[in-house]
């Protein structure tokens, strides 16, 4: 890696990943980009140290919120424009807004049963309401009721903590991993990387990139090796290493594809067999570009491997926000992370509230 790399993984301090009875920090560092790929390195397993950096001063002004609402600049051009001036003051409480209001929730990604439900509970709260101000305030309390929250925090943390990754390809899951293991270094914890996405070398050596620039151990075999004994070697290394968080990437593997999904199902009973209880969380990536077509992927990879958690990517793009809502209403499943550009704190630990906030407030 690097020099100039090196400093920044040392330098980078952001919020810590979601982990039972742990809270998220307040604040997000300067902006690293996302590696590239570069060659292959020729070893077996990989391991680095560096000295974690105590956390350097930021300015309110690049608080998370305000990053936030640059990274889903295009999604608030899409929703909040035309849900402003739907509640301007010059608007009345009738059938007409109601219609629009409709319409613009549907087109946003919520989806047509979400909505519908939706609205017949806005409808009913907005008898007595005089302001197109308050009616706002009505949509922003429902919205904020379709997000499920994590479970209460676990009594113990499990030391190695298991994270399996899986989505389809181009969801942005090997970046996420890479960028979970910097927030995790960064916060002082021993991180340990499975390479088990070992259909292309590509994937193997970029993995490769986030683990030097996070100060990780990785586990790695050859390309086309069994994904499930890397994921049961690296289980045993992390065990043996006193690692604190084992993240496992899989392959972006298509979720139509059966035999893929059997292979995730052998290495998550790989991992078990390995560490009773293991993989302590099943995260899925999804692109939120990909709109409703992201649900359908979910709930297979649900019903394969037991999701736990969901993290949607790429919000700074052309996606509408109603798709976070729309996933973790219909998978009963908490949001971990969301995606609102390729800096490293641009993977924020999400907060419904503010997800909220961001999308409709000034």
């Amino acid at each position: 890696m690097r020099s100039d790399e090196s400093k920044k993984a040392k330098d980078f301090v952001g919020e810590k990943p979601v982990l039972p009875g742990e809270s998220a920090m307040d604040k997000a560092p300067a902006k690293e980009p996302e590696p590239g790929i570069e060659p292959d390195i020729d070893q077996q397993n990989v391991q680095t140290e560096e000295p974690v950096q105590k956390k350097p001063e930021i300015n309110e002004g690049t608080g998370l919120l305000s990053k936030l609402k640059s990274g889903l600049a295009k999604t608030r051009t899409v929703l909040n424009t035309d849900v402003t001036e739907l509640f301007s003051s010059a608007k009345s409480i009738d059938d007409d807004l109601f219609d629009n209001l409709e319409e613009r929730l549907v087109t946003s990604d919520l989806g047509i049963d979400i909505t519908m439900d939706m609205m017949a509970r806005i409808k009913k709260k907005s008898r007595g309401l005089s302001t197109a101000d308050q009616l706002r305030q009505v949509l922003k309390d429902e919205l904020l009721t379709l997000f499920h929250e994590p479970g209460p925090p676990a009594p113990s943390i499990p030391t190695p903590y298991v994270i399996m990754m899986v989505g389809v390809n181009g969801t942005g899951k090997t970046t996420t991993l890479g960028k979970l293991a910097m927030k995790y270094k960064a916060e002082g914890k021993k991180v340990l990387i499975a390479a088990a996405d070992t259909f292309r070398a590509a994937a193997i050596e970029q993995v490769e990139i986030w683990a030097r620039r996070a100060g990780a151990d990785i586990v790695r075999h050859k390309e086309g090796a069994d994904p499930a004994a890397v994921a049961y070697d690296a289980v045993e290394a992390g065990m043996a290493r006193g690692a604190d968080v084992v993240l496992i990437d899989t392959a972006g593997r298509l979720h139509t594809q059966k035999n893929l999904m059997e292979e995730l199902k052998k290495i998550k009973r790989s991992v078990d067999k390995k560490y009773k209880g293991a993989p302590h969380d099943v995260m899925m990536v999804i692109d939120a570009t990909t709109g409703q077509n992201a649900l359908s992927q979910a709930d297979i990879f649900h019903k394969a491997v037991g999701l736990t958690q969901m993290s949607v990517t790429k919000l700074d793009g052309t996606a509408k926000g109603g798709i976070v809502a729309a996933v973790s209403s219909t998978m009963k499943l908490p949001i971990a992370y969301i995606g609102v550009g390729e800096a490293i704190e641009d993977l924020q630990e999400f907060d419904a509230k503010r997800f909220i906030d961001a999308l409709f407030d000034d």
